[in-house]
């Protein structure tokens, strides 16, 4: 089945999967179609499951904003967690060459494809569901951190209510190390030893260079997202794991986002899963985190419920 939608043509491929959700994938446009469609997959639960889980009320929906250079199918494990759960779930990975090289040289790409992100909330008539993100490492940060400039200050999406988001083996700031070893996993074992020594010499040099040494002039141009979301975070609670066996992403700058944000009355927590590797923790440790995922997210949803309902109160008793 092919659907199409007002803010420009989306056709999908739409099939159910095992657990009787119902997913639709975005066919890439051809050449003589518009250019700017963005490449997701959304998942929607049964009727029976959705009701099972949330008694009736709108199921919440889940946004996965993935790691550099993973793939949909590692992605979708993670939105099985909430598909089971009844959650509506959209999963969106950005590219390659956007995360390293675009927002490398302060090109603020992603922040188009984080409007899009929300739009598909309104293409689906679901703007009125909670929504709930989970992030991953720097790649799926860098585009969070977009979206919720978004919500801070476009009106377009100020009826829109997230409750919480779940951040895997991020966020990280100015680490040159850490960005090397996540492009040399990228580019994995296909590419050439030459051409891998001249991206990797050239993206270690241009990081170096625009977001360590330069950083103090360049920041007024283009701020780093970890310092973005840091001195601006948004009011929703935030679940950050993390392991300290990580290569990638330092330990420590994951633990220094946590404090910054409950300095500013952030709701936040945090777990360290010790020894899995970067964006592993699932792979390691997939009973436990699944279940910190969802308690989360029924937390979460409880606490928007109860603040929405003394808001209700408040209006009456005007």
């Amino acid at each position: 089945m092919n659907c199409s939608f007002p803010n420009g043509l989306h056709l999908f491929s739409t099939h159910e999967t095992n657990g009787g959700a119902i997913e639709q994938q975005l066919i890439p446009p051809r050449a003589d179609m518009a250019d700017d469609d963005i490449d997701y997959n959304i998942v929607f639960p049964d009727a029976v499951t959705s009701d099972r889980h949330w008694h009736g009320t709108k199921e919440p929906v889940v946004v996965l904003l993935g790691w550099a250079g993973c793939r949909d199918k590692h992605i979708s494990k993670y939105s099985s967690i909430y598909n089971e759960q009844g959650c509506v779930t959209i999963r969106y990975t950005a590219p390659l060459k956007t995360v390293f090289i675009s927002e490398s040289f302060g090109y603020k790409e992603l922040k188009k494809t984080a409007l899009k992100l929300l739009e598909i909330l309104y293409d689906y008539e679901v703007e009125n569901s909670p929504v709930f993100f989970h992030v991953f490492s720097n790649g799926g940060f860098m585009l969070y951190r977009y979206v919720v400039e978004l919500l801070h200050a476009d009106e377009q999406f100020g009826s829109l209510r997230v409750v919480g988001a779940v951040v895997d083996s991020g966020p990280g700031s100015g680490n040159v190390r850490g960005a090397t070893r996540a492009l040399t996993a990228t580019l994995g074992p296909n590419v050439s030893p030459v051409l891998r020594y001249v991206l990797l010499a050239l993206f270690a040099v241009t990081v170096f260079l625009l977001r360590v040494v330069l950083y103090p002039l360049t920041k007024y141009i283009h701020k780093s997202h970890y310092d973005a979301v840091r001195e601006r975070p948004p009011g929703w609670p935030h679940l950050c794991l993390y392991s300290r066996a990580d290569q990638v992403i330092r330990h420590r700058d994951i633990e220094a986002f946590v404090e910054s944000l409950r300095h500013k009355d952030v709701p936040v927590n945090s777990f360290d899963f010790a020894s899995s590797p970067h964006v592993g923790h699932f792979r390691d440790f997939p009973e436990q985190y699944a279940l910190k995922c969802r308690d989360f997210l029924l937390a979460c949803m409880k606490d928007s419920e109860a603040s929405e309902m003394k808001t209700r109160r408040r209006v009456q008793s005007q």
